[in-house]
């Protein structure tokens, strides 16, 4: 008698797949995840890095930042040359750091923030070193998005592609890596990892824009697709392209490029870049945003392709801008009045139908879009460096909570309330 073990798979897993069977997330659909940078560092962590995304120099007169972490409930941080205006020394948290990590996705859990995707830049994948930062913390992630129960999903970055000589040859061996070392996909009892139908998600951003030097006809990007799709080992997954705001048009901040489209076809899930795209100085900016929303489902549909829109809080790049661009940027470009931006863009979207958002960023103070706990109170300003603070009577944790109830309204939990974003009352706000 031939024995058939050995020879049937387990539910979900298709035989020669080296992905576990499907988690608790099989499907983007009814989730708001949010964008994940993990790439601040400080003197003093093991990285050897400096303040790398803080941007502080040795003069003290200088800064990659503009808005500044509430570091209160941290349990490690690093002291700046900055100074509080109670006197103190500013300090700052080290995504190396575990406890870190932890943090963060513990406050996912408790504001109902559905996940991440895990930010990986190009340059990240060249190197072989198993041992880099950018591992640390992604295994930091992947645990704790197992013991607090959020969706993770990895997000390839392609900005730092070459323009000559390099392809995504080195993204189809990084995520090998991450499958065979990480088991990111295939985590055991409690597997996190985003699906999406059915199938492991893979991000990749950056396609279209024209502030890039490479020619994504030139990238191996049709190889890297179809590995992803169709690899017996390592494929079998989704794929969520990030593009330009006006792929649609292929004008305004997009190449006029059709291949894109060709591109974009092959893929199951698109998400456009919005932040900078949309202010509330202008007026009927949410009409706006909800036509162009409707309209990119629409197109997206007919292709057979689902729809991320992309939210976010606010922006502000001054301290980058004035180091890079001589100025050119504002301080507190887009503000965030209190939230009403932010809820007025949630709203927008599921008004048009939105079935997913994508929240730019968890983590990013560089460009002013961090949800998680900023400074109510920024550090005194020095030099030129400047910083920006929350609004008065905005608590710390405002656009947590503003997005655990954008999760909540994408799933029919909360009613439409355009008032939502102030909070009147924190002891009634899951009412």
């Amino acid at each position: 008698m031939v024995s058939l073990i050995g020879t049937i798979p387990l539910l979900g897993k298709k035989v020669g797949s080296k992905h576990g069977p499907v988690g608790l997330y099989p499907s983007y659909k009814g989730l708001v995840m949010a964008g994940y940078q993990g790439w601040f560092r400080t003197p003093g962590d093991g990285s050897n890095a400096g303040f790398r995304h803080y941007g502080f120099g040795a003069d003290g007169e200088s800064s990659s930042i503009d808005m500044w972490p509430d570091v209160s409930e941290y349990e490690k941080t690093y002291e700046t040359g900055y100074t509080n205006p109670d006197g103190t020394k500013a300090r700052v948290f080290s995504s190396l750091d575990a406890s870190t990590t932890n943090l963060h996705f513990r406050w996912m859990k408790e504001y109902g923030v559905d996940g991440v995707f895990m930010q990986r830049f190009f340059g990240v994948t060249r190197s072989k070193d198993r041992n880099k930062s950018a591992n640390t913390i992604l295994r930091n992630a992947l645990k704790a998005s197992q013991e607090n129960g959020r969706a993770i999903a990895v997000m390839y970055d392609l900005s730092g592609l070459k323009a000559k000589g390099e392809d995504c040859s080195s993204v189809i061996e990084d995520w090998k890596r991450l499958v065979d070392d990480m088991k990111v996909t295939s985590q055991g009892d409690g597997q996190t990892y985003l699906h999406h139908n059915g199938k492991p998600l893979v991000a990749i951003w950056g396609l279209g824009f024209p502030d890039r030097p490479y020619d994504i006809r030139k990238i191996g990007f049709e190889r890297l697709l179809d590995f992803l799709k169709n690899d017996p080992e390592y494929g079998g997954c989704s794929i969520m392209l990030g593009v330009p705001a006006y792929f649609r048009r292929l004008a305004v901040d997009a190449n006029p490029e059709p291949y894109l489209h060709e591109l974009m076809a092959q893929a199951d899930v698109i998400m456009p870049w919005n932040p900078q795209r949309y202010t509330p100085l202008l007026h009927a900016e949410m009409e706006r945003f909800a036509t162009n929303v409707r309209d990119d489902k629409a197109w997206c549909e007919e292709k057979g392709l689902d729809y991320a829109p992309c939210v976010y809080p606010g922006f502000t790049w001054y301290n980058i801008s004035r180091n890079k661009f001589g100025g050119a940027h504002p301080l507190n470009q887009i503000p965030r009045q209190k939230g009403k931006f932010y809820w007025g863009s949630i709203e927008a979207a599921v008004s048009a139908g939105a079935e997913m958002l994508y929240v730019a960023m968890f983590d990013e103070v560089d460009e002013g879009t961090a949800i998680m706990k900023v400074a109510c109170e920024p550090p005194l300003s020095k030099g030129d460096v400047h910083f920006v603070g929350l609004e008065d009577g905005v608590p710390s944790d405002h656009f947590l909570w503003l997005t655990g109830e954008g999760g909540r309204l994408l799933r029919g939990d909360l009613k439409s309330d355009p008032d939502r974003y102030l909070r009147l009352n924190p002891l009634t706000r899951n009412q």
